[in-house]
C-alpha cells in the first residue's frame, strides 16, 4: 500500500508498506487509532502515544500528533493507497499544512517557569 510516513522531527515520505495490522502496529510503535482527515484520507497514530510520552510531531487540522503517523488513503472501511501521486501530496502539505513541522509546544523556546 503507497502511504506517507511523518516520524517526529522530520519531512514526510512516500513509501509503500503491507496493509495488514501488524505492519500498521510495527510502523507507529504499537496500537492504531485512525483520524479521518478528507474523505479518502486518514492519518493513522499510535493510541497510546502521549501515554508513552512518544516525542511530539506535528499539529494537523487542530491535532497535536506524537510519535511516527501515517497518512492512508481509505475506501469504505479499508485501507488503501494515498489518493494523490508524489507531486500532488507535496502541494496538498504546502497549502494546507504549512506548520506540519514545527517546535515541540513545551520544547519550543517558550519560557514555563
Amino acid at each position: 500500500m503507497k502511504v506517507v510516513i511523518k516520524n517526529p522531527g522530520e519531512e514526510p515520505y512516500f513509501t509503500d508498506i503491507e496493509n495488514s495490522l501488524s505492519e500498521l502496529q510495527r510502523s507507529v510503535g504499537g496500537y492504531i487509532e485512525t483520524v479521518t482527515i478528507a474523505k479518502d484520507m486518514t492519518i493513522i497514530c499510535n493510541e497510546d502515544g502521549r501515554l508513552l510520552e512518544m516525542p511530539y510531531n506535528c499539529n494537523i487540522c487542530g491535532v497535536d500528533f506524537v510519535g511516527p503517523i501515517i497518512f492512508a488513503g481509505v475506501d469504505g472501511d479499508e485501507f488503501c493507497d494515498i489518493p494523490a501521486s508524489p507531486d500532488e501530496f507535496r502541494r496538498i502539505f504546502k497549502k494546507l499544512f504549512r506548520n506540519l513541522i514545527k517546535p515541540d509546544p513545551i520544547e519550543g523556546g517558550e519560557n514555563n517557569d
